[in-house]
């Protein structure tokens, strides 16, 4: 779809200013509120919990706290890298999401936080998480909601319009830069409307048991500097089920 160089490659140069951005405590919204809202969806632990494109390792080290037996993958060395230094005893792999190095049936719980729309093969991503789950084993994940992922808001104001300037059907690169108390961020993603998500989790064979759509909550924008998103979703978090 692009001759550009991949996601991957545009997040490996970024994996540092990722480390210090997802580990500052109370930095962005997986402290803040998403956290909490993704692990309720979570089944109890199994045999094996795989964290597919863990970054450096937040979630899987929270997986692990939580009692889940896990196994974490990353497409990027120096994510892979950070992840293990974070806990050795963690077994952390560099791998593609779209050709996990696990067999058929391995894992009862999949686990892609934040990591879907960041791969350049999404429906791959979803076809490998079905492999390597057992018949009736869950998948869980969270992404960027597509409506936000497709659009702006014109301003900070909290009654600021959102605009989508092009077409929201259409898959699109898209890259986001932000800098918050002096740490910058460069996250690049794809844009995928919400039928290409259902469709490559259809065609992999999943059933969606529950949907939630995620935004800031009171609590955490108590200054109101973020008002506008109560309109608008952030995050789009599922459960599916493998048929």
């Amino acid at each position: 779809m692009t001759d550009e160089p991949s996601v991957s490659h545009a997040w490996e140069k970024v994996a540092e200013q990722w480390a210090a951005w997802a580990r500052k405590p109370g930095h962005d919204s997986y402290w803040r509120f998403h956290r909490d809202a993704f692990f309720d969806l979570l089944p109890v632990p199994g045999r094996l919990t795989i964290d597919i494109g863990c970054g450096e390792g937040r979630v899987a080290r929270d997986l692990k706290a939580r009692g889940h037996n896990v196994v974490a993958i990353d497409v990027s060395p120096t994510m892979v890298r950070f992840a293990r230094d974070a806990d050795p005893s963690m077994t952390v792999l560099i791998a593609d999401a779209a050709q996990l190095p696990f067999e058929d049936g391995a894992a009862d719980l999949a686990v892609a936080f934040m990591s879907f729309q960041d791969v350049d093969d999404m429906p791959g991503a979803v076809r490998e998480a079905s492999r390597v789950l057992v018949d009736g084993g869950v998948l869980c994940l969270a992404v960027v909601h597509p409506i936000n992922a497709a659009g702006n808001f014109e301003g900070p104001d909290p009654e600021a319009r959102f605009v989508i300037a092009g077409s929201y059907f259409e898959p699109h690169r898209y890259v986001d830069r932000i800098e918050r108390d002096g740490l910058p961020m460069t996250f690049t993603s794809w844009h995928w409307p919400l039928q290409s998500y259902f469709a490559a989790l259809h065609d992999a064979g999943f059933i969606v048991e529950i949907l939630k759509e995620v935004t800031v909550d009171k609590p955490s924008d108590a200054d109101g500097a973020e008002q506008r998103w109560s309109r608008i979703p952030l995050f789009l978090d599922l459960r599916a089920r493998r048929r």
